[in-house]
């Protein structure tokens, strides 16, 4: 299905789009998001968690007007799970109804029956292609295996996918492919070279506490300026897992249901589990002075 959507003229046009739906990028950022658009190449997000990858790949759905199909990585993860399965159980319903009507006399017929095409379920890979334009979020890609990565790698070639029951499906559009990575392991080479890649850095101060105050209003100015300076405090430690624009915002959100309108050291001490995730992490900075952490 073919729709109308929406197509920014230039990066500028689409970091105001963006604005629009709470997500703030940077000049880069905005740059590499619409080169992806008008290339039709897969954009390639790698950084720390929390930074705002996943999060792209939804605000650039909505301000395109496109579908958005998430394909979560994991280890192990197979091909038939992102591409398709035949549904069994209506397939078997399917027989044992020809059987009750007599209409089994003709084998073959009744088996190509068996593998028409509202028997397949479509796992993201082919939603994505067939509902198109569409959004593709390859999320956490570093997770997947070696495998996996090369299957990714022949799809997103050419877009299209062959089932050997109904021939090839080809994408009337290319989806905007938004691949993510943590960085747990290297992704190989052959599968950068396929995308535009971007290096997204948690935000410097200024843009912390505007993407804080867009997206909770109800956090005082002062409050979100704090949780900013404190949170990029945190990250200068040697945490196991320094904290992200999300972690922020939870801290942030924790600390208004407490009623705080700034943050003083003995709340921030209480109110860690928000913002660190790690038991290590939180006796670390709990043995450091607070006041120096989180002090105005």
């Amino acid at each position: 299905m073919l729709r109308q959507v929406t197509q920014p003229t230039d990066p500028a046009q689409l970091a105001d789009a963006l604005e629009s739906t709470d997500y703030l990028p940077d000049e880069g950022l905005a740059t590499a998001a619409y080169l992806a658009l008008v290339m039709h190449r897969p954009l390639f997000l790698e950084g720390e968690a929390g930074v705002g990858k996943t999060a792209l790949a939804r605000a650039l759905a909505e301000v395109t007007g496109r579908p958005l199909y998430r394909l979560q990585c994991y280890e192990g993860l197979e091909a038939s799970h992102a591409l398709y399965d035949w549904d069994f159980g209506r397939q078997l319903l399917h027989l044992r109804a020809a059987e009750a009507a007599h209409a089994t006399g003709d084998t073959e017929q009744l088996e190509a029956g068996l593998y028409d095409r509202r028997f397949l379920l479509a796992r993201p890979l082919l939603q994505a292609l067939e509902d198109s334009p569409s959004v593709l979020l390859v999320d956490e890609v570093d997770r997947a295996d070696d495998e996996f990565e090369a299957f990714l790698l022949e799809v997103l070639s050419d877009f299209t996918i062959s089932v050997p029951e109904l021939g090839t499906i080809r994408a009337e559009t290319p989806p905007l492919v938004v691949l993510t990575s943590n960085r747990t392991r290297e992704v190989h080479d052959a599968l950068k070279r396929r995308c535009l890649y971007h290096w997204l850095e948690h935000p410097d101060f200024d843009r912390e506490v505007a993407i804080l105050r867009r997206r909770l209003p109800e956090v005082t100015d002062e409050l979100a300026r704090q949780v900013a300076r404190a949170t990029g405090r945190l990250r200068e430690l040697d945490l196991l897992k320094p904290p992200g624009v999300a972690e922020a915002m939870d801290w942030a959100s924790a600390l208004h249901a407490l009623g705080c309108r700034e943050l003083d050291p003995d709340t921030a001490a209480r109110t860690l589990g928000a913002v660190l995730k790690y038991r290590e992490d939180g006796e670390r900075v709990r043995s450091l002075a607070r006041g120096a952490l989180f002090g105005a």
